[in-house]
């Protein structure tokens, strides 16, 4: 099979913030991209847990073309129908009451922090703005969703830390209670990690979170932008622990099955400050993007595909423990939760993400030198096993790359 450069496309008219894989796709069906050339790869990316329904999905396409038809966008200042039937669809599944409707995740976590800060300013304690996040957590590309991630990379350049977000180890309870005090508004977390390297919180400390929000007063945020609406096996990550629903959580990502989609989820107590004029949006919730939400909800909550998620996650999980037992030397870890893989590299992630890609697999890349499946939720196990049978060979590239006197000297 020919191997494919590594080499980014250089562009004269695009600002030059990404490092772009020499590939360009014109058309996509399920799991499968297809390149301007007519080279079919799987897709174990999903646009990075965005297309969650697979691609050209006959039901998305139906209804944004019904819609296109009709209305693409009118303003928040006139009611729109659909956005009432998908938070309503949202509420009834989850722990809210309420949601704001964005256009992307990082708008969501701005809504997520605006939100946690009004409560206490409306419920006369205005001095409580401190966010407590996490070492190794990523909200998003705004500067206030860069100073609450835990990455100081995405901060260099663009001025001093803003005051009122504070990180913490990713894990650490006793962390968490010492730093709680009087300015503290919120905790935000993400259940399982994405760019952070696949890492999950456990059930019991996600419990022990809430708890410890209800004892002092402050509220909990969960960002489930890449986590939620179906990828761990349950609607949302934190489903899966007792007693630890959040008072506020970010989603977007499969929320429009590849139309950009993003909510703030809130209970009607952690939303009281939230009133009119206190945020908005021109661009979200509108028509367009609601009727696609709407028809994507009404697949990602059904039981039947949760089941399945939980179905191919098994598979990967133990064929990935075998891949890790024949290439010790490749494969450090396996992480994650349902269909949100991390697997930990000996060799580095960015050479072994051009590896699945020469064997014509798609995977994203991760912090702590990981790569991380994230395919679509609809796979099926044939498509988990070709996908296995690439992995494997990517890894033989790997090791060979690795055991060449080239890979060698580079070491």
């Amino acid at each position: 099979m020919t191997e494919t450069t590594a080499a980014p496309v250089p562009s004269d008219h695009i600002m030059a913030v990404y490092s772009r894989a020499p590939l360009a796709f014109e058309r996509g069906e399920g799991a499968r991209l297809y390149t301007t050339e007519g080279e079919a790869y799987l897709d174990c990316m999903a646009g990075i847990a965005v297309n969650a329904l697979g691609h050209a999905n006959p039901k998305l396409v139906g209804v944004l073309k019904a819609q296109a038809e009709k209305l693409w966008h009118t303003s928040n200042i006139f009611t729109i129908p659909n956005q009432e039937k998908l938070a309503k669809a949202l509420t009834d599944a989850t722990f809210a009451d309420e949601v704001f409707f964005g256009n992307s995740g990082t708008e969501a976590i701005e809504c997520a922090i605006k939100t946690a800060r009004k409560y206490h300013w409306a419920t006369g304690q205005p001095e409580r703005v401190d966010i407590i996040g996490f070492d190794g957590s990523f909200h998003g590309r705004s500067i206030a969703a860069v100073n609450a991630s835990g990455n100081e990379h995405y901060l260099e350049g663009f001025g001093p830390p803003l005051p009122g977000f504070v990180h913490l180890p990713f894990g650490d309870i006793d962390a968490i209670k010492a730093a709680i005090g009087p300015t503290t508004a919120a905790v935000l977390l993400e259940p399982v990690q994405g760019e952070g390297g696949a890492r999950a919180w456990t059930d019991a400390q996600l419990t022990a979170i809430r708890k410890l929000c209800d004892e002092t007063g402050i509220l909990l945020i969960y960002d489930e932008i890449q986590c939620g609406l179906g990828r761990t096996g349950k609607l949302f990550a934190y489903e899966w622990a007792t007693d630890a629903a959040p008072d506020i959580m970010a989603v977007a990502k499969a929320l429009g099955g590849g139309f950009p989609v993003g909510a703030c989820l809130a209970t009607a107590e952690a939303g009281r400050g939230m009133t009119v004029g206190s945020h908005g949006s021109t661009y979200g919730g509108n028509p367009l993007a609601m009727a696609v939400g709407l028809a994507s909800v009404e697949e990602l909550v059904k039981p039947e595909l949760q089941a399945h998620v939980r179905e191919i996650a098994g598979y990967f999980t133990q064929q990935l423990e075998g891949l890790k037992e024949r290439f010790p030397d490749v494969v450090v870890d396996i992480r994650g939760r349902g269909l949100l893989i991390g697997v930990k590299l000996a060799t580095p992630n960015r050479e072994f993400m051009q590896h699945a890609r020469d064997e014509r697999l798609l995977i994203a890349g991760g912090g702590d030198n990981c790569v991380r499946l994230l395919p679509p939720l609809v796979l099926t196990v044939e498509e988990a096993s070709e996908a296995m049978a690439k992995l494997e060979r990517a890894c033989e590239r790997a090791r060979a790359k690795a055991q060449s006197p080239a890979g060698t000297n580079a070491a």
